[in-house]
């Protein structure tokens, strides 16, 4: 990113009733809404805009032409107030738009922290993130979305509205995800199909391969073609109900209100 001199740029419009913290910087023609609220040491590139009710942490860099916190895209939305949360060292690069809550999702958009939003990402009204996540060029949330922590999500993937990406998933480029993808996982494809723990992604992260391989063992077991789903999950629990990551796979199934994509055995798909 250019380096523009700190401060607000004379060519920036920032409305008067704007909150910004100290060592703020507001680019050339960017535009900074009245019920702003933008954090100390935050960078807005040219031409972006932050609208709204939005309240950016600290440490966050929003590039050029990005728009964050703009009214949903949802013909039920009536100018009700709504939010966009945001917490602190997120970097939203070019071309990124964000969109506050609706009446019908409590209101709020809400994104953690440390997270890097690659050019193009759109996140929808309502959607839930959490932190340290990768969003891939042109990756694309519906309204209503959770995604845990550390998750990836590849280029041009889209996912439908009201679906959950779990904590770590791995989500391949131009995937279409209309169900739940599982966590820790690689989920690839048109539609998608999931295809058993990303191990490699997992010993990138620093997690132990003695772990990881109960986990797969885990996932696979749940998945069985030989098991119905809830016999699978008590084996599951029994066999493997110490490790806290195998519980919350088993836990993201149980609780899973759309249902989750399944593995697709005999394939590797792993980054």
């Amino acid at each position: 990113m250019i380096e523009w001199i700190q401060g607000i740029d004379p060519r920036a419009v920032v409305h008067p009733d704007a909150r910004l913290g100290e060592r703020v910087t507001v680019a050339p023609f960017a535009m900074v809404g009245p019920e702003a609220v933008i954090g100390d040491d935050c960078w807005i590139g040219p031409h972006a805009i932050v609208d709204g009710r939005t309240t950016l942490g600290k440490g966050n860099v929003v590039g050029p032409y990005s728009t964050i916190g703009v009214r949903p895209q949802d013909l039920k939305y009536r100018g009700e107030p709504s939010e966009l949360v945001i917490g602190d060292h997120n970097t939203f690069r070019e071309s990124c738009t964000i969109h506050r809550g609706s009446e019908h999702g409590g209101n709020v958009t809400r994104i953690g922290s440390h997270g890097l939003f690659m050019v193009g990402t759109h996140i929808a009204h309502d959607c839930q993130i959490g932190n340290g996540v990768l969003f891939v060029n042109g990756a694309t949330l519906g309204g209503h979305i959770e995604v845990g922590d550390h998750a990836t999500v590849g280029a041009f993937s889209g996912v439908h509205q009201f679906c959950r990406i779990g904590p770590h998933a791995f989500i391949g480029g131009y995937s279409v995800i209309t169900r739940d993808a599982m966590p820790f996982c690689t989920t690839v494809g048109n539609r998608a199909h999931c295809y058993g723990v990303n191990k490699i992604g997992l010993v990138r992260k620093g997690f132990a391969k003695d772990l990881i391989e109960s986990m797969d063992q885990a996932v696979r077991r749940i998945f069985s073609p030989q098991l119905r789903r809830e016999q699978a999950l008590a084996e599951v629990e029994s066999r493997w109900g110490q490790v806290p990551e195998v519980r919350q796979m088993v836990e993201f199934v149980r609780s899973s209100p759309r249902g989750v994509i399944p593995i697709r055995f005999g394939e590797s798909t792993e980054a």
